[in-house]
């Protein structure tokens, strides 16, 4: 029996100003990396045969967070393929401020619409068109041969892999929530999936736009 685990990475310094990250390099916060070590505690039931990440270092960090944390040292595989989807003119702006700006039916559409492309950047149907064949060529091939295999992520390339799997249509894909350090666990049998778990994790930030619900009720989007 295979296993996928799919995680989104650890709080960034971005996630908590509420700003569009994309391609942008941004660190993990003092949270983020906390988060990540709180998550991993929680797989300890996984020994993981491989493991996938993005070329950017919130990912990429969360996941040597991780390994180190569960004490696995195993084959990572980092590729462009897995990053967070581009943002365009939107990267590094904040969302709160551009709602201001724009309305907030705009900036939801830019974040939510699955065809709908912020300036000079990705829709989500651009990022499913981006990962998906990665993710069927390289990733899903490890888990059907009955490998652990774990992929950290982001929230907009994520998307795709639970697309894909769970057989979504495109107005789920584009409005689903993907929490921050919320393990999505995946076991197959026969090259399908036989069961899903969301595995919650308590005392952590899951929340990419704003530390606390509180603050995204204040008027963050």
């Amino acid at each position: 029996m295979g296993v996928l685990v799919l995680v989104r990475h650890g709080q960034s310094q971005w996630n908590l100003e509420n700003r569009f990250a994309g391609w942008s390099d941004i660190p993990l916060t003092a949270q983020g990396r906390e988060d990540a070590a709180a998550m991993a505690r929680h797989l300890r039931d996984f020994h993981f045969d491989a493991a996938f990440t993005s070329k950017l270092q919130r990912a990429s960090e969360t996941l040597r967070i991780m390994l180190r944390e569960l004490q696995q040292d195993i084959p990572v595989i980092a590729d462009a393929a897995l990053n967070e989807r581009h943002y365009g003119d939107l990267q590094g702006l904040n969302k709160a401020e551009l709602a201001q700006k724009y309305g907030q039916d705009q900036v939801y559409r830019w974040r939510r619409g699955y065809g709908d492309r912020p300036p000079n950047g990705e829709s989500i149907e651009d990022c499913v068109k981006r990962v998906t064949p990665y993710f069927v060529e390289h990733i899903l091939p490890e888990v059907v041969v009955g490998k652990t295999v774990l992929v950290v992520a982001h929230g907009n390339s994520m998307r795709p892999m639970v697309k894909y799997l769970e057989d979504l249509d495109v107005s789920t894909t584009a409005t689903m929530e993907i929490g921050l350090c919320t393990p999505s666990i995946y076991w197959f049998e026969g090259g399908r999936v036989a069961k899903k778990e969301v595995r919650e994790i308590p005392d952590i930030v899951t929340k990419g736009a704003s530390q606390t619900e509180a603050i995204v009720t204040e008027g963050r989007v």
